[in-house]
């Protein structure tokens, strides 16, 4: 079974504001040169899509709500939909913060039939979390994928185990996985355009045509995908980054995004109950060339604190820029989930209670949904009169 959330940021922020169902909304920064994260339905039918750029978008849908993303709340909301999954079956693998892989299959004696368990899945989240979800049913994972991919939004489709063939050969070539722009015309030039042409094309010619990704695509267009559901994947790294809206050398500007991402960061380490031993900094110039640097700290972290001392480090350690930056990023790697790492002594008082305060802002966004605690540097100030 794979389970996907319909427009998910959007259906979160739907939730505290009713009278924007029905209409376009999108959600992402509004200014400079930031990207579409999330889209309702409605702006879908103008030809917004994720990772778009904000100022296509706009031009596309001139009358959308633009919401600024709450992160902090989108990863609330993901542990309470894994806590769902978790409550049908041991063997969930979340692949993103609103999608996973169920293997429902020794669950089935408890729970009821596949479409049964299906409905309760949606039922569960559309009453609890009052967002809607799409499930796709299969005998393995790539059906499954499809199936949920054609039945959005706010559907569920079987496929059955006999019927796959027979169903995957009436799709179009892009819907197998790996076949995007590039690929597809690849295979157009060979007269391939359905899931069915590709299947009757010989093993060998795909090769040709496409390298090693070739056989894998055969095997797909015939329903064969032997993967099993790996439940508990570990994040290798955890981060975030902000592209501005326009170039800068001030490393006022500079430090202060560093210690919005690290909040980010350590949020979401929080939430994923993991911590990191190593801080990597990126930087992308205006030329798009990048740089990236890392540290490794003596103990593993979740610390905003520590994530943001480490960074504005690794700034500094750079020295001169000879160009204005465009992007800056924060990175946590060589994860560790928290009841592995060992007790750290703190030396310094003021760095657990910097966490501590952290911690408390945790409980207070989980209590109150749209709450926002944050240090008062990144506070915009009010509009003078």
């Amino acid at each position: 079974m794979h389970v996907d959330m319909d427009a998910f940021f959007v259906l979160v922020e739907l939730r505290t504001r009713p009278e924007l169902k029905g209409k376009m909304v999108i959600v992402g920064h509004p200014e400079g040169r930031s990207v579409v994260l999330s889209a309702s339905y409605e702006a879908r039918a103008r030809g917004v899509r994720s990772a778009m750029p904000m100022v296509t978008a706009q031009r596309m849908c001139p009358n959308a709500v633009v919401i600024a993303p709450q992160h902090q709340l989108y990863q609330q909301v993901s542990g309470q939909i894994m806590e769902i999954f978790h409550s049908i079956t041991a063997t969930v693998e979340q692949l993103s913060v609103d999608e996973a892989f169920l293997d429902i299959s020794g669950s089935l004696r408890r729970l009821g039939t596949p479409l049964e368990i299906g409905a309760l899945i949606r039922a569960r989240i559309a009453a609890e979390l009052g967002i809607t979800a799409s499930v796709g049913i299969a005998a393995s994972k790539f059906v499954a994928k499809v199936a949920s991919t054609r039945c959005k939004p706010n559907g569920m489709l079987l496929i059955e185990k006999s019927r796959t063939v027979e169903y995957l050969h009436t799709l179009p070539v892009e819907a197998l996985w790996g076949v995007g722009a590039k690929t597809r015309e690849t295979l157009a030039r060979l007269g391939i355009f359905t899931v069915a042409d590709l299947a009757a094309t010989p093993v060998s010619a795909l090769q040709r045509a496409l390298g090693s990704s070739g056989a894998n695509l055969h095997a797909l267009a015939w329903g064969i995908d032997p993967r099993p559901v790996t439940p508990e994947h570990q994040e290798k790294s955890i981060g975030a980054e902000e592209t501005f809206a326009h170039d800068t050398h001030d490393d006022v500007i500079l430090t202060r995004e560093l210690l919005r991402l690290s909040h980010r960061v350590a949020a979401r380490l929080r939430q994923s109950e993991l911590s990191g031993r190593t801080v990597a900094l990126k930087l992308k110039y205006a030329d798009f060339s990048a740089v990236s640097r890392s540290r490794t700290l003596g103990a593993a972290t979740d610390s905003s604190a520590a994530i943001y001392a480490a960074a504005v480090a690794l700034l500094q350690g750079l020295g001169p820029r000879g160009q204005a930056v465009r992007l800056i990023g924060v990175r946590v790697e060589k994860l560790e989930a928290l009841d592995e790492v060992p007790l750290q002594l703190e030396l310094d008082p003021r760095d657990g209670n910097s966490r501590n305060a952290e911690v408390v802002g945790d409980a207070i966004a989980a209590r109150f949904g749209n709450a926002k605690i944050g240090p008062a540097r990144l506070l915009k100030p009010r509009d003078s009169a």
